[in-house]
């Protein structure tokens, strides 16, 4: 038997059961699409803080909303943008953390709502300060290692000389270092 096209469900154009809650429609995205789970826990946690910040008032009366919160289906780049915005402003994230903050409600609106937005163009933007890069001399390192000893002087050793990040060390296993 032969398989075709139609067998499969193409991953650009993946639909969340409609029935779940936001929060699992994002799951089972992010589960398709094989992100992270630091990365579906990062994304989740910016889209809750969009949903907070524009929660309705208690003046504000919704038909569709429940107990003031107004569903993402309702807002748009406008929303998305007054958010950014006071990022950078009132809150005076890092520009990482406001791309990371964007990238989460593009995603939102892109691939669970298929609703994508043009450019945005009222956004504030985060500044970048500047800042020189701390280095340790080669005997700083070699005092720092030497301070260390058991489970913890040997990851960080292993960090430094495999040149890994802090969770690919924690989660390294015995049987890929053979």
């Amino acid at each position: 038997m032969a398989l075709t096209n139609t067998t499969f469900r193409p991953r650009e154009g993946f639909i969340p059961n409609p029935k779940l809650h936001l929060h699992e429609q994002v799951h089972e995205v992010m589960r398709f699409k094989q992100f992270s789970m630091r990365t579906e826990s990062a994304y989740w946690g910016w889209i809750k803080q969009f949903m907070v910040f524009h929660r309705a008032t208690d003046g504000e009366s919704r038909s569709s909303s429940l107990r003031g919160w107004r569903p993402p289906r309702e807002m748009g780049k406008t929303e998305v943008e007054v958010f950014l915005s006071h990022l950078a402003q009132a809150r005076k994230v890092a520009v990482s953390t406001q791309n990371q903050a964007l990238n989460a409600l593009v995603f939102l609106y892109r691939e669970v709502l298929h609703q994508p937005f043009d450019q945005l163009e009222r956004v504030e933007r985060a500044h970048r300060l500047p800042r020189i890069p701390v280095v340790l001399s080669r005997a700083e390192l070699t005092q720092l290692l030497a301070a260390m000893d058991g489970t913890f002087g040997l990851l960080a050793r292993l960090l430094y000389g495999a040149g890994l990040r802090l969770m690919e060390g924690l989660r390294l296993r015995v049987h890929p270092v053979r």
